[in-house]
């Protein structure tokens, strides 16, 4: 599982048969029922075209994609959340996170050894108390973020809601930009035994590339000098 976040990452358009190629590559023999199984729990498919035959969740609503030819030009105007896998030594864990679109500033995030929808609705809540709501909130089409407890708790606060097309990463480019700078200085360096180890570090990594790690894309700021350049630094 390791290797195949780490293939997808590098190349997001393989589906279970590149998968099953690519261990065969390496001089190992899986069967691909397994890839299809192991990526099922990970969260994560080849994004080339499919045809038109996914079976949403029953009673979710799926709504459009709204950033198209949108130019995004001001803090909370947009703000995104995404569900990535986290190796360790033993096991995995998820991680989700909501991050503004036009500073890249991650105003919450969680852990869970689940993907339900629990740990996606406390990082939503948090992101809500800490830093009001945004105009626009943009997801993929995962059941935990279809799911009426998600989509109410935005209607709940007037957002307007926007879903990558099906099989689009490049909708959410933002966060899946994040999810492969975490894990390239953060999570690959290291091998996580816990998950209080894994939450400490994502918590020590997070403050750094918040508030110290300058971007190129923001003239050399941090993102959250972006974000909040008139307030200090949040306890």
């Amino acid at each position: 599982m390791r290797l195949m976040d780490e293939e997808h990452l590098k190349r997001p358009h393989r589906g279970s048969r590149q998968m099953v190629d690519f261990f065969e590559d390496q001089g190992m023999t899986v069967n691909r029922k397994r890839i299809q199984r192991l990526m099922r729990k990970m969260g994560i498919e080849g994004i080339s075209p499919k045809r038109r035959t996914t079976l949403r969740m029953e009673g979710h609503q799926v709504f459009p994609y709204l950033l198209r030819g949108l130019e995004i030009n001001r803090p909370n105007h947009v703000w995104c959340c995404d569900i990535t896998y986290i190796p360790m030594r033993l096991g995995f864990l998820y991680l989700v996170a909501v991050m503004d679109w036009y500073s890249r500033y991650v105003l919450s995030w969680r852990l869970s050894n689940s993907m339900d929808v629990d740990f996606c609705m406390d990082a939503l809540e948090n992101a809500f108390s800490s830093f009001g709501r945004p105009e626009i909130f943009n997801t993929d089409q995962g059941s935990q973020f279809t799911s009426r407890e998600f989509t109410g708790a935005l209607k709940s606060q007037d957002v307007a809601i926007s879903m990558d097309g099906k099989g689009r990463a490049i909708d959410n480019v933002m966060i899946e930009r994040l999810w492969r700078t975490v894990k390239y200085e953060e999570v690959y360096l290291k091998e996580y035994a816990t998950g209080a180890d894994c939450r400490n570090g994502l918590t020590s990594y997070f403050d750094y590339y918040g508030h110290q790690r300058r971007h190129q894309s923001l003239d050399r700021q941090t993102p959250w000098a972006v974000y909040r350049p008139k307030r200090s630094k949040p306890l």
